[in-house]
């Protein structure tokens, strides 16, 4: 699923190309997408798009004062290309079809599941909405270290709390790898358990690894948004790579519909947890 940096470099691209263009007509090929249908979605036909933000891992196209809520699920991409779409392109779900240049805004969907929604509503109240009132603060770029300190202080092992929408929005699975390893704390750690400079580390390697990341997809991303970011990972999807820091092998423990990749010298004192089905490994 596309994260916060990810959502963050599309939404940056995309608003600095569409920002002041006209919409010429919009569909939903996707017969499950929108999930509004009051207004209707041709009714931004002839609206000029004023900008282009995100809330956590959700894109907005604002239209004035309707906007767009774009939910990627997890094989979802928001592009923008110079060519528009056939009718029948399967991996098409809303087209945003641009007036005089021939550019189309595409949510596509690489997968079966058609799972990636979009909403239509007044712009004043995509803040109410149940998706986006929901999330917890922004985990980037201002997230202040008390109120940080206050979420985490829960009975809850810190791979799944930082992941939780409702706690602190836009990580997910790929970043919450690095953001621990970062902070050398194991992913079974849980957040009451931290002390005091635990938690500024773990604070701090939120902000560094979201910033350094933004920092490397500015240099890497061109205006026209790959399928896949080149995200700069080190340890998720590294599993029996040496750990860049200190050589380590990284181990991994595999759950139903994702894999956690840590640093065994470095994260958990040297245990190893292969599979979670035959030990467990909770500090």
């Amino acid at each position: 699923m596309p994260e916060l940096p990810e959502v963050e470099i599309t939404a940056r691209r995309l608003n600095s190309a569409l920002t002041g263009a006209t919409v010429e007509s919009a569909l939903a090929p996707g017969m499950v997408t929108m999930k509004t249908f009051d207004p209707p979605l041709d009714s931004l036909a002839g609206r000029q798009i004023t900008a282009v933000r995100r809330a956590g891992k959700m894109p907005i196209v604002e239209l004035g004062d309707l906007s767009l809520l774009i939910h990627l699920m997890s094989a979802g991409r928001l592009q923008l290309f110079d060519t528009r779409a056939s009718l029948r392109d399967k991996r098409s779900r809303l087209l945003l079809r641009i007036a005089d240049d021939g550019r189309e805004l595409r949510l596509r969907e690489f997968g079966t599941q058609q799972r990636a929604w979009a909403k239509l509503l007044p712009t004043d109240a995509v803040a109410t909405d149940e998706a986006v009132a929901t999330l917890g603060p922004e985990a980037y770029p201002d997230l202040p270290l008390d109120e940080f300190a206050a979420l985490i202080d829960q009975p809850r092992h810190l791979h799944p709390l930082l992941r939780d929408q409702r706690v602190i929005a836009g990580i997910g699975r790929s970043w919450v790898d690095e953001i621990l390893w970062e902070a050398k704390l194991s992913p079974f750690r849980q957040g009451n358990d931290l002390g005091e400079d635990e938690i500024e580390t773990l604070h701090d390697a939120i902000g560094d690894v979201m910033g350094r990341t933004l920092e490397h997809y500015e240099e890497v991303v061109g205006d026209s948004l790959p399928d896949k970011a080149p995200m700069p990972l080190k340890v998720h999807r590294h599993t029996g790579e040496p750990c860049p820091r200190c050589g380590e092998t990284l181990a991994a423990v595999f759950f139903k519909d994702h894999v956690t990749t840590y640093c065994p010298a470095e994260q958990t004192g040297g245990r190893v947890l292969k599979d979670r089905r035959l030990s467990r490994l909770l500090k």
